[in-house]
């Protein structure tokens, strides 16, 4: 009898707390689409004013999810909360004005997924097959944004995308942290008869103890991506492609073995490239490209203005300017915005001591 009395009191409380839950749903439904609703007004509004190019603020979107996050009082996750907001303003744009964005293609990229993480999946990606390709769209206007990889934590900079820099009026108005891991998948359902491993080099690269431990006689195959990889692991026997889990689902590949890569926190860095500059958020970064004489002391004559206005570097890296033999160019980020009254006169004195100084973007810092 007590068993009984106690299962009817935890279904009435089961009951009265899904009651509860539909309610808050209904709730959270309409307040969703007041949400929107109040998108597509400030949309008219900028049409009436002329803005139709100027829907997508990326520094309004960044201060969004900052405060999201800090107002955040559990027990979902940042995290959590974070990627629900950014569906949620991805899919308001999208009802007045969807963004193209292009990306690496083909379909099932890290770059591809760098794209959704930071826009949100309400855009129309567009693959295409070199990075110089996605600046060249965005140049053109066939696309508002490109994603393009910069760096690894394992293997450094993406040479191909600095490069691009170098020749392109582009701007940079985000970045994107994106936790990379690497899956061994095929066909087959044992590696035991792979004969020939396809991925991106970099790939490769990250998963190179791996491989010569649990493969060392298999042949290594560099390709233009990942998703290429999956793709030709997919149709040519005896085969296998290390990409990410996406890959495999779009080309119907079984993972044979997950998280392959040599460092566990390896990470890659995505820039977000437009033709706009982005406002400042109070929590920004500044990318320069620039070049020195070829001088003693003249790095120095660079580094000293921002430390001496206690502006933090947190990266430089050098590349050939192909202008001639020894000759180089930095690439350098520094906290801060460009319109930010201390980072403006160190760059001002910065630009006395250099034979190029060019502002590549100010823009938010990649948020979790």
């Amino acid at each position: 009898m007590e068993n009984s009395n106690n299962t009817s009191t935890a279904d009435t409380a089961l009951l009265h707390l899904r009651k509860e839950i539909d309610a808050i749903d209904d709730r959270i439904l309409e307040l969703l689409n007041q949400r929107a609703r109040c998108a597509q007004q400030v949309a008219e509004i900028k049409t009436a004013a002329g803005e139709v190019d100027c829907f997508h603020r990326p520094e309004r979107e960044a201060e969004v999810l900052r405060r999201i996050a800090e107002n955040n009082s559990g027990p979902l996750s940042q995290e959590a909360v974070t990627r629900f907001f950014r569906e949620l303003m991805s899919e308001c744009l999208a009802l007045e004005k969807p963004l193209t964005v292009a990306f690496l293609g083909p379909q099932g990229t890290f770059t591809q997924q760098a794209a959704y993480k930071h826009f949100g999946h309400a855009i129309q990606a567009v693959p295409l097959p070199a990075i110089d390709e996605i600046f060249r769209a965005v140049e053109s206007g066939a696309c508002q944004y490109g994603v393009v990889p910069v760096e690894n934590s394992t293997e450094g900079v993406i040479t191909h995308t600095l490069d691009s820099f170098l020749r392109s009026f582009l701007l940079i108005a985000g970045e994107v942290g994106l936790r990379i891991h690497h899956n061994l998948m095929s066909k087959l359902s044992s590696s035991e008869e792979i004969r020939e491993v396809f991925s991106h080099q970099q790939s490769l690269a990250q998963c190179r103890e791996w491989l010569d431990r649990y493969l060392p006689n298999v042949r290594k195959t560099a390709v233009s991506s990942n998703a290429e990889a999956a793709r030709l692991a997919a149709v040519m026997p005896n085969t296998a492609a290390i990409a990410g889990e996406v890959a495999a689902e779009l080309y119907g590949l079984n993972v044979l073995e997950r998280n392959i890569e040599d460092e566990p926190d390896n990470t890659t860095r995505f820039l977000v490239i437009g033709r706009n500059p982005v406002g400042a958020t109070g929590n920004d970064k500044t990318s320069l490209l620039l070049s020195t004489r070829n001088n003693p002391g003249a790095l120095y004559a660079v580094l000293e203005p921002f430390a001496r206005h206690s502006i933090s570097m947190t990266k430089i890296e050098s590349r050939p300017s192909r202008r001639g033999t020894w000759d180089y160019v930095f690439f350098v980020d520094v906290e801060g915005h460009r319109n930010e009254p201390r980072l403006a006169e160190a760059l001002k004195e910065v630009e006395k001591s250099v034979t190029m100084l060019k502002i590549l973007g100010s823009y938010p810092r990649a948020s979790s």
